[in-house]
């Protein structure tokens, strides 16, 4: 980890332009023609095809982003257990190790992306409790051992996950920030309202606050009821269909999507990226957009 980063989005905030965050990753190589796995998404990519993982990262890189996610969505002890893979290390070592040989000595940010242990979109809990907090805190741990300079907690749509990472990262000083999902009420699925969860994480050391594959008629209720944090940004979902479709397509083409960073700028987001359904052509207007 870069210990000279403390956050990053401060630096947005004096330069009065967001940074920009990369694009969908496991999308983006399906439209490459890469198979998903059920319960690994796009993971076993890092090992078995790494070089088609690098050029994602460098042609985000080259589209202009600031920040780079690694391919870590599904490599959660909790998904490889799953799997039956036990070597979680080696999963979360090669995706990390990926990412930096993609930025060498740019200065380009790695997010480590940690996402919820079970189904982005499941309401019901199925796991333990304890198993749900060994998952994040090793996961987070393995991906700031490896060398990412932050933790992306995305796509976050439960409490107890969201209390897990917070107390593990506040307590050991990890840099992070928290992503989260929300249903048309702007609700958590386990029922928490967006005030509530923007309201605890204003008393965490949580450097910034995200809210990503949503639809562009989210974003604007929430933009337009919603008093928001200092450091906030967004990644909207540009795929076509129910964001939890097998096969996703792109339903938000690039030049629509920057329309809606230019309607969004007065908001004062300190970064901005897109999620599933996206590509660098996306990040390369958003760029534009800010660029001016």
């Amino acid at each position: 980890m870069n210990d000279q980063i403390l956050n990053p989005f401060n630096d947005a905030r004096i330069n009065s332009k967001p940074l920009i965050l990369d694009g969908a990753m496991g999308s983006y190589l399906q439209q490459k023609g890469f198979q998903t796995d059920d319960i690994l998404w796009t993971s076993k990519i890092n090992i078995s095809n790494p070089d088609a993982v690098i050029q994602v990262h460098q042609e985000y890189i080259e589209a202009g982003a600031d920040i780079i996610t690694t391919n870590t969505f599904r490599t959660n002890p909790y998904s490889l257990d799953q799997a039956n893979i036990i070597t979680h290390s080696e999963y979360v070592s090669a995706a990390v190790k990926i990412a930096r040989e993609a930025v060498q000595d740019k200065k380009i940010l790695i997010a480590g992306s940690n996402a919820p242990a079970e189904d982005c979109y499941q309401k019901e809990r199925t796991i333990s409790d304890d198993k749900l907090k060994i998952n994040h805190i090793n996961h987070i741990d393995l991906l700031i051992d490896n060398g990412v300079d932050f933790i992306l907690n995305e796509t976050q749509s439960h409490t107890d996950e969201i209390e897990i990472i917070c107390e593990h990262c506040d307590r050991n000083k990890i840099p992070y920030l928290v992503s989260l999902y929300l249903d048309e009420n702007l609700n958590l699925l386990s029922g928490e309202s967006l005030e509530y969860v923007v309201s605890f994480l204003k008393n965490t050391d949580s450097f910034a606050f995200g809210i990503n594959c949503i639809s562009q008629e989210l974003l604007f209720k929430i933009t337009r009821s919603t008093i928001l944090p200092k450091n906030w940004g967004f990644y909207l979902n540009c795929g076509a269909g129910e964001p939890f479709d097998e096969d996703i397509s792109c339903g938000v083409n690039e030049y629509d999507y920057s329309d809606l960073v230019k309607n969004n700028l007065s908001k004062n987001p300190s970064f901005i990226g897109s999620c599933c359904g996206s590509s660098p052509g996306h990040t390369k207007l958003i760029k534009k957009v800010l660029d001016g």
